[in-house]
């Protein structure tokens, strides 16, 4: 059975990496292997889920230099551990185009909402569920889907939803979406890529 080498994009605290790392040491995580953890700033919680792991992880601080600066470095520690699938994990730098098309169909993403429902470049963090809850919609949740040059435009891999409740507020949805889809779909997901 041949094992996918996998790296992880993160911009925080890591929970979605830990779902994978879970998921890998669980054995449920069978056709990929995290082999990677790049961060886009030093001194994340992500990086710290990373060496508990033992997982070869790297902080290259975007804001410190150009995107494609950023990518250049990316790219090479990618190709400096034979990486075959990339996860963005609560990873909030918009790849380019051209970063983009050197892994065509190699890219995941997760995003906390029902696509095409709140996304795209202004979409992320606790403003998707703020915009979910100013819509009054009954139902958000959590999608995967592959990453190409539109934000948040790639074909769908899986989608899960999650029930809006009275009284929510944009936190208690967000653990929701996070608890009930997010960290449920990511998983499954990666390893449905990976064993193809």
């Amino acid at each position: 059975m041949a094992v996918k080498k996998v790296a992880v994009f993160v911009s925080g605290g890591g929970t979605n990496l830990q779902v994978l790392l879970d998921a890998q040491a669980a054995g449920t995580l069978q056709h990929g292997e995290i082999a990677l953890v790049i961060a886009s700033k030093p001194g994340v919680f992500a990086l710290e889920r990373a060496a508990k792991a033992g997982v070869p992880s790297f902080a290259i601080s975007r804001k410190d230099m150009t995107l494609a600066e950023f990518e250049t470095q990316c790219i090479a520690l990618l190709d400096e551990h034979a990486i075959d699938f990339i996860v963005l994990a609560g990873f909030l730098t918009i790849l380019s185009e051209d970063f983009v098309r050197h892994y065509p169909n190699k890219i995941i993403n997760v995003h906390p909402a029902l696509i095409p429902a709140f996304c795209g470049h202004t979409f992320y963090g606790l403003r998707v569920h703020e915009a979910a809850l100013a819509r009054g919609v009954k139902l958000t949740g959590a999608t995967v889907h592959f990453v190409n040059e539109v934000c948040d435009g790639g074909p769908i891999i899986a989608q899960k939803a999650v029930e809006v409740l009275p009284g929510d507020t944009p936190e208690t949805l967000q653990r929701r979406v996070m608890e009930q889809a997010e960290w449920v779909l990511l998983p499954q997901a990666l390893e449905l890529v990976c064993a193809k």
